[in-house]
């Protein structure tokens, strides 16, 4: 995870300090599960961060998803769309980063996978504290990190269209 990412953390749940996820919690492993569940798939864990046992229970789930496709329509109205991958949006509790990949790690290296990766906030949904702006940016920079790293470990033809560092202004 990026530095920036690190920080954006922070804003999210008040926390510079997390708990481990279990071992199997890797993006290799998440690219490998990524590359064998071809066709598209339900949503799954790439990882999940928690904040330490001794402070306010908080946690944060990373997701992938293997999609048909490239996104199409309208976002959701509590969504700000960005300029990033094929398509990124982000809210104040949670952000989705779109990308496609050709990769020769994949099955069909000239087809591109298009994957999604998700950054919310686990457990019963709560209305979000603190600087709304703040907040949809530090999701998208989690997002955006993620998804970079992600697209590295696949070996993504241009790093599947993501730019080095978030874009944050809206589209």
């Amino acid at each position: 995870m990026s530095a920036d990412a690190a920080k954006a953390l922070k804003v999210i749940t008040g926390s510079s300090r997390f708990e481990a996820s279990a071992e199997k919690y890797t993006m290799a492993q998440a690219a490998t599960d990524l590359v064998a569940a071809f066709p598209p798939t339900v949503t799954e864990d790439a990882c999940r961060v928690y904040t330490p046992l001794d402070t306010p229970h908080f946690e944060l789930r990373i997701t992938w998803t293997l999609d048909d496709s490239a996104p199409t329509g309208p976002s959701a109205p509590e969504f700000t769309e960005l300029k990033m991958g094929e398509l990124a949006v982000t809210a104040a509790d949670k952000a989705y980063v779109f990308f496609a990949c050709r990769s020769p790690k994949y099955y069909d290296p000239t087809s591109p996978a298009h994957i999604v990766i998700g950054v919310r906030r686990g457990g019963m949904p709560t209305e979000p504290e603190g600087d709304v702006e703040a907040l949809k940016d530090a999701y998208a920079t989690v997002a955006h990190s993620v998804s970079l790293a992600m697209a590295k470990e696949l070996r993504c033809e241009k790093n599947g269209g993501l730019p080095a560092k978030p874009v944050l202004d809206p589209a």
